[in-house]
């Protein structure tokens, strides 16, 4: 039995003539014919009595004619909303640490298509939730970043949640603070310049782990520390508290503001500097749609990446 059969059924019993149900499928009377008479053998019932003024329903006909109407009924729901002039609209999700870059790109990708016809979403959110949104197809791709501390554990996420990671830049730590703050006019920090600053950092869940932070140096001792969960949050406390948070240094003004600047921090023998390695993560031997090849392409272009 298949959909073309039910349809045939369906069209036969509206116009109660084998002639007139043909004309409208464009098919011979004889090609009908013999669809319908395979199902009913198939069936093992008679649809149709044939009469010389047309046919009429049985009454195993009519009963198979509800659950013939019925399901492709649901057919036709189906392909209204998913098939090519169907209303379903296309989805395209990323998940990221907060970079300024990553929504940036975003925009600019979001941009070149006509938003009325996708369903776009941007999460800043956890790094875990970033893991596990690619992993489970919430979101097509995730940026986040690796260094010498969190490497060996967050490859160990990532091969276990079957995603594989993409190098994008490499960096080193930068001071991220207001303009206004103490510290903004120095061409460098050091770690015993920032002691009696808050330290900003966002907040990761109660059974995260060190691994998990978004700052690079995040096992280091901080007199003061405080927890975030947006970026907007974070920038208040670094005007209202002279807080400071340790991060890439690639900040976008246009989203960010001209408030704020990113001065290289400059490490010690008790503190040292290290790598941060951002990239993308996408699920392995995941063939990326248009959107996430443009928003791919759009964060190289932003990092000047070749």
């Amino acid at each position: 039995m298949t959909l073309m059969q039910l349809h045939y059924v369906i069209t036969i019993s509206e116009t109660g003539s084998l002639n007139k149900a043909a004309e409208l499928m464009y098919m011979s009377q004889p090609s009908l014919t013999s669809a319908v008479k395979e199902l009913e053998k198939e069936l093992g019932i008679i649809i149709f009595n044939r009469t010389g003024r047309g046919v009429t329903l049985t009454s195993d006909g009519a009963e198979f004619l509800l659950h013939a109407k019925q399901i492709y009924g649901q057919y036709e729901t189906v392909l209204e909303k998913y098939g090519k002039s169907g209303s379903l609209k296309k989805k395209f999700g990323v998940s990221t640490q907060h970079y300024s870059f990553a929504v940036k790109a975003f925009v600019d990708m979001a941009k070149s298509f006509d938003m009325s016809k996708y369903e776009f979403a941007i999460r800043e959110t956890k790094t875990g939730e970033v893991i596990s949104d690619v992993s489970t197809l919430k979101s097509e791709i995730g940026v986040l970043y690796l260094c010498d501390f969190n490497r060996k554990s967050m490859m160990k996420l990532l091969k276990t949640a079957n995603l594989e990671f993409h190098h994008l830049i490499d960096c080193r730590a930068y001071v991220y603070l207001w303009k206004n703050h103490p510290l903004a006019g120095l061409e460098s920090i050091s770690f015993e310049q920032l002691e009696g600053y808050p330290c900003l950092s966002f907040e990761q869940g109660d059974n995260s782990s060190f691994y998990l932070a978004e700052e690079i140096l995040s096992t280091n001792e901080y007199s003061q520390v405080i927890k975030a969960n947006d970026r907007a949050t974070m920038l208040n406390l670094m005007v209202g508290l002279n807080g400071y948070t340790l991060c890439s240094g690639i900040i976008c003004e246009e989203l960010n503001g001209s408030d704020y600047m990113a001065i290289p921090f400059r490490d010690d023998e008790q503190n040292q500097n290290s790598t941060m390695e951002i990239g993308y993560i996408i699920r392995k031997n995941m063939v990326l749609s248009r959107m996430g090849e443009l928003y791919i392409a759009a964060m190289k272009k932003y990092l000047q990446i070749d």
